[in-house]
């Protein structure tokens, strides 16, 4: 069983391994509908209580798969996230579009508008057909993804999609509210518009990248805001390394860098001495900060989430993260486990 985290003011505990599901939208390959049943009774009963979705995850169907599972047991066993920012509108032909192997037939459009979150909301609970949203996460506001754009519409998400969510919040419809995204910048800049409960925050606190430490994770402790750890991989490279044959490393959702690929080489090398697998250490790591509550990396099926568990469970020594930092890999100001 695992130990339980408390997500800001809020009463929700959750436990330190979440169950990412993108995945379950058919990301990069198909999944059958059984394999998808399968992977979260597999996290149920090996204690996981965390699922994380999003409308955008697969057009609606991780959401659909994700209540069909969830639905089979009861509500207080689990705490569901979902997203809104996007509203999925149908379209004409289902086609594989942004990784996604999906059938449904639907198109993302962006819209962080009050009445934008409110139908996106509405919708989520609908495919889900589960009785609750426990944390509604703004997905992917922010400069790196929206460019050029990013003034008009944080502006729009600030005054009109946060408006929303608070609503939401104060109304009891939600228990917590927060920024699903892949920037801490734009975490931090939503902080000075209004208090979020906790942040999803992909790949920006991780073994490879610690500036985060800098400003926003201090933050996160003074206004009691949780960081939920997505992307504990950075992609997947923490999860297969860099040294297997065949094996084409990513990085941030594209072919790594050789820089990037010798930064690895070199934890990897660590590793083997203290025979600790890296992807244990990728994710013990984050959840050493006490703002950082959980770790949701994508879980792809049963055996995969057995996997993860084990490398939740695997016992580190504390002379490997002292190392690390004598190595230069980790920030000396980090925090690191305990270990044995």
């Amino acid at each position: 069983m695992f130990n339980k985290r408390q997500i800001g003011n809020t009463n929700l505990n959750v436990t330190e391994l979440g169950f990412g599901a993108a995945t379950l939208g058919n990301l990069y390959h198909v999944m059958s509908d059984e394999n998808a049943q399968n992977s979260i009774a597999k996290a149920m009963e090996l204690g996981l209580n965390q699922f994380d979705t999003a409308p955008y995850y697969g057009f609606g169907l991780s959401e659909r798969r994700v209540g069909d599972a969830l639905r089979e047991y009861d509500s207080s066993d689990y705490i569901i996230s979902t997203k809104v920012g996007r509203i999925l509108e149908p379209c004409a032909k289902a086609e594989d579009k942004y990784g996604f192997c999906s059938p449904m037939p639907f198109e993302p459009k962006y819209d962080y508008s009050y009445d934008g979150i409110m139908r996106s909301f509405e919708h989520s609970l609908q495919r889900l057909g589960l009785s609750k949203i426990d944390i509604l996460y703004m997905h992917d506001i922010g400069r790196v993804t929206h460019g050029d754009d990013h003034d008009r519409l944080f502006k729009i998400a600030m005054e009109g999609g946060y408006k929303a969510m608070d609503e939401l919040r104060s109304q009891g419809l939600v228990s917590a509210i927060g920024l699903g995204v892949n920037e801490y910048e734009v975490c931090e800049q939503a902080m000075d518009h209004g208090y979020f409960d906790c942040f999803l925050l992909a790949g920006r606190y991780t073994l490879l990248e610690q500036k985060a430490l800098e400003s926003f994770l201090p933050r996160c402790l003074k206004e009691n805001s949780s960081i939920v750890l997505g992307g504990p991989y950075n992609s997947g490279i923490l999860a297969t390394g860099v040294k297997r044959q065949g094996v084409t490393p990513n990085y941030n959702y594209e072919p790594a860098s050789r820089e990037i690929i010798s930064l690895v080489s070199k934890f990897e090398d660590v590793c083997a001495n203290y025979n600790v697998p890296l992807a244990a250490a990728a994710l013990q790591f984050p959840l050493a900060h006490p703002s950082v509550v959980c770790v949701i990396p994508g879980l792809s099926s049963a055996s995969r989430v057995e996997t993860t568990v084990a490398q939740m469970q695997h016992v580190i020594p504390s002379e490997f993260w002292s190392e690390l930092k004598t190595n230069g890999l980790l920030s000396l100001d980090a925090p690191v486990p305990s270990g044995k």
